[in-house]
This record gives structure tokens, sequence and C-alpha cells, in this order.
């Protein structure tokens, strides 16, 4: 089961990203998505080509955090990812999104929504750092695994709009929603995994025997 896990977070990931390139590489701006959401993407170019390419190092990068063969043997690689990771994906990914956030489609309801992902986005990878710096490898790894069901918000995103459109969802309705749903329940699960292993790591101390 993790490796069939960890075979999908490289396909969803790179997958994702693959597309990102395209649709933003090779296509003029704002072509795949809303008419009023082209829009803002027009009135802010920098804007929305800084948060795509920054977000996307970070979701090209985020698998290979969390390659155990990597970190063991090439752990100067391991930390350059790890910086480029958080300096580049999460750091200008995270203040463009926020900045972008004001001007997002869907009114205050998926400006809230996106504006709390980028800076729990800021936040969690501001933990992780200041966790390893410290040498606290434990720490930095929860706030790793935080931050990169984060950056999965990218991946959410793309699965929630087609299936919303498939079912017949108007996009006025479904895009706000969305706004939340592509990344509270991702960080629900990570939260709730750290539960499960805390559980089953915690062995209690038998009680001493009466005599």
């Amino acid at each position: 089961m993790k490796l069939f896990g960890t075979i999908w977070f490289y396909i969803l990931a790179l997958g994702v990203a693959a597309y990102v390139v395209f649709a933003y590489g090779f296509m003029p701006l704002g072509s795949l998505v809303h008419p009023d959401m082209k829009l803002n993407f027009l009135a802010h170019k920098a804007g929305i080509y800084i948060h795509v390419f920054s977000s996307l190092v970070a979701l090209s990068l985020s698998p290979f955090q969390f390659s155990s063969r990597l970190r063991s043997s090439r752990p100067r690689l391991h930390r350059f990812i790890g910086r480029t990771y958080l300096g580049v994906g999460v750091a200008l990914g995270g203040l463009s999104g926020l900045y972008m956030s004001a001007f997002a489609f869907g009114g205050l309801v998926a400006k809230v929504g996106f504006a709390c992902l980028a800076a729990c986005w800021l936040v969690t990878g501001m933990y992780a750092f200041l966790a390893i710096r410290r040498g606290d490898v434990q720490e930095h790894r929860k706030w790793i695994v935080r931050n990169v069901s984060l950056t999965l918000a990218g991946v959410t995103l793309r699965v929630y709009l087609p299936s919303s459109m498939l079912a017949g969802i108007p996009f006025e309705l479904s895009y706000p929603l969305i706004a939340w749903l592509c990344w509270a329940p991702n960080l629900l699960v990570a939260e709730l995994a750290f539960a499960r292993t805390h559980n089953h790591s915690f062995k209690p101390k038998p009680l001493p025997s009466s005599t």
C-alpha cells in the first residue's frame, strides 16, 4: 500500500506539473479557465505567472522530499531540493498566492479560502525550516508533511473542478467551495495520520503487579 501511494504521489504531482507547464507555458494566458478568471489573470499577469511557476517548482519537487533513499545516499542533494522547495516554491508561491487571492473569482468566500491556503502554506513552510535549522528532524518532518498536503491543493483543485463540471454544478457555485475543499481536507488527513501514528507507537507501561 505504501508503494502504491508513493507511485500515485509521483504520478499526480508530476502529471499536474506537466499540465501546468502546457497550460501556462505554451497556451495564451487564461485559455483554459473561466472567462471571468481569465480577466483577472490578464489584469495581474506578473502575479499569476510568479504564483503558477513557483508553485510548479514546489509541486514538482515535493515527491522527492519523501525519498528515504535520496536522504540517506545523497544528503546534500536532499538539502538542496529542500531549500529550493521552500525558498522558491513555497515562499514565492505562497506570497504571490496571497496577493492573487485578493482578486480570486468567486467572491469573498473564495478570496478568504485561497488567502487562508496561502497563509497556511507559508506558515507551515516556515516552521519546517526553523525545525530543521535547530536540528529537530522529527518536528521538521511533521511540518513538511503538513506543508506538502497544502502543496497538493494544486492537484485536488484540478480533480474537483472537472468533477463538479461533470456533476452539472454551476461554476459560480462550485468554485468558492473548491477554494476551501482543495486544501482543508488535505491538512485534516495529515493531522489524522499523525494521530494514528502516535496511537500505534504509544505503548502504555504495564501496571505494577500486586504482591
